[in-house]
């Protein structure tokens, strides 16, 4: 389902936090179809991947940024037909990318609307509280419009990490 290694899109690179791509220590990056089992299928490729790069006490926060990123692709950013895909049939793509002390999840999607989370003075409401758990559980998030052959967005979190030292 995941391609690893430090392959990583070029427009992934800009907008986010001044880190140096070619920096990176570790990126794995995730196709997901257009149907909401995918939201489970990105929780289990994260947690697979954060074994392997052994992130430690924020492996429960990035999971749960990674469920609200790829819910809000999925429910927002998708066309109703879902006839939008990339070239390899996929509509969202989720990249996790690792620093010695950050790191980053990004959901690509096709859309070009702007991500805006929800007054969250409702916290009742069964939905619409995404964006408001990513800014609370992440360190900083954003998005960027996608430029060149590559259609729609990104939106990404970025995660502070302890050193290993």
């Amino acid at each position: 389902m995941g391609t690893n290694g430090s392959t990583m899109l070029k427009p992934l690179r800009q907008g986010l936090p001044p880190l140096d791509p070619t920096a990176a220590s570790d990126a794995a990056s995730c196709a997901l179809p257009a149907r909401y089992e995918a939201v489970r299928e990105a929780r289990r490729f994260t947690r697979d991947t954060l074994d392997q790069w052994t992130v430690g006490d924020r492996f429960d926060d990035i999971c749960l940024v990674v469920s609200e990123l790829v819910t809000n692709a999925l429910r927002h950013a998708l066309p109703a037909d879902h006839g939008r895909c990339d070239e390899h049939g996929q509509s969202v793509r989720l990249h996790l990318m690792h620093w010695p002390e950050r790191l980053v999840c990004a959901v690509r999607d096709p859309s070009h609307e702007t991500p805006v989370p929800r007054d969250s003075d409702d916290f009742s409401a069964e939905s619409g509280r995404g964006l408001f758990l990513v800014d609370s559980f992440a360190d900083g998030w954003g998005w960027h419009p996608l430029a060149g052959t590559l259609d729609g967005k990104v939106v990404w979190a970025m995660f502070r990490l302890r050193s290993a030292g």
